[in-house]
């Protein structure tokens, strides 16, 4: 019998598209975003049967992703600590699935990351690296290895976060690394990155992603993006985009309950200036954290919606956004239902589709979000 996802959708038994889709009245995401000269899309995770990075595995997960998505983003594969488990060893694996998946299905493929320049996310082996008596030189050429190899072997991923989340929101300072210690500084390990990705994919977008947010509370994030941003133009680095994380709603925080406060008219300066020095924007990883909202579905799922509607109709605006990609599609699989959990412990409902596999009002905020945005 067919589950309500697979009879509202026309859906094949196996739980993949079936050509009863094509006389579907639910125009996939992928279709609007297309019209309007974007691209949507979602982030997948390949890792084991039944964890949250596991969703791959789900048919009816991959059944959705096939309906909705013209891009897939491995979650976690393309990472330095998934990738590289040894330094002579690149674990290709897991992402080679969802690449085969993607091609299968006529979706492009994006890769997120070649460094996320944050030192508690570098792998084991490289955290005490010796570097030897010329360790700049060497830095440069395990980057230079990394980079090449990564992009060669996905010479089909079209949109590549170059770098991230290498500003400290705290301060808005430049994380430093084993990396930055060895080149003696920040910005020659992001300048090389950027150089050394535009050589492996001339034709690949290359992007900036960072997570800071339109709520208050950000501020500083902001104004060291916005540093960073200005440095790579004065230096001439080949960034092409800023990429907006897009995590909105409830603070990440333990003791945080409820909404963030949107602070719109901060954002808008915020956004303006990136464009301003002539970035184009991806919103890389939308989800709405519903952390202390009321438990009531309903209720819950209309402030979600009416939040996330709310950002989209904003960021959409700009003719700069060109890329739309949630960071996940089925609540069960978001990687925020292990952190920061809800005071009351019941499940969070941040993404397009509940554990059922239904689209929720979030689903249709998304899709009126790209129906009333301007054509890019």
């Amino acid at each position: 019998m067919l589950d309500r996802r697979q009879a509202l959708l026309g859906l094949g038994a196996a739980g993949l598209a079936s050509p009863a889709l094509a006389e579907s009245k639910i125009q996939p995401l992928k279709s609007l975003a297309a019209g309007k000269g974007l691209v949507f899309g979602s982030a997948v995770g390949a890792g084991p049967k039944g964890s949250l990075t596991g969703s791959f595995e789900d048919a009816h997960y991959r059944a959705i992703l096939a309906d909705e998505c013209g891009v897939l983003v491995p979650e976690n594969e393309l990472k330095w600590y998934v990738l590289r488990p040894a330094e002579k060893t690149f674990a290709f694996e897991r992402a080679d699935r969802i690449a085969a998946f993607a091609a299968e299905h006529g979706a492009a493929l994006r890769g997120h990351t070649l460094l996320w320049h944050h030192p508690q996310w570098f792998p084991a082996w490289l955290k005490d690296y010796d570097f030897g008596s010329r360790p700049a030189a060497r830095v440069e050429a395990m980057l230079a290895e990394h980079v090449d190899r990564v992009c060669a072997h996905y010479p089909q991923i079209y949109s590549w976060d170059v770098v991230n989340e290498t500003v400290d929101p705290a301060d808005g300072a430049l994380r430093r690394t084993v990396f930055s210690d060895a080149m003696g500084g920040v910005e020659p390990v992001l300048d090389a990155s950027f150089h050394l990705a535009r050589k492996a994919a001339p034709k690949a977008r290359l992007v900036y992603n960072d997570y800071m947010s339109w709520e208050a509370g950000n501020e500083k994030h902001r104004h060291g993006v916005l540093k960073l941003l200005e440095g790579f133009r004065k230096r001439n680095v080949p960034v092409d985009a800023l990429g907006i994380q897009s995590h909105i709603g409830a603070e990440n925080a333990d003791s945080f309950t409820g909404f963030g406060r949107p602070q719109e008219k901060e954002w808008r300066a915020f956004v303006d200036e990136a464009v301003g020095m002539g970035y184009d924007l991806a919103l890389t990883e939308f989800d709405v954290h519903d952390k202390g909202l009321p438990v009531d579905f309903a209720a819950r799922d209309a402030a979600v919606a009416a939040y996330g509607k709310a950002y989209l109709d904003l960021m959409l605006s700009y003719r700069q956004t060109k890329e739309l990609l949630a960071w996940g599609m089925v609540d069960k699989y978001s990687w925020l239902q292990n952190q920061w959990l809800r005071q009351d412990k019941a499940p969070k409902r941040p993404t397009l589709y509940d554990d059922a596999y239904a689209p929720k009002p979030l689903r249709e905020a998304v899709a009126q979000a790209l129906r009333d945005a301007p054509a890019r």
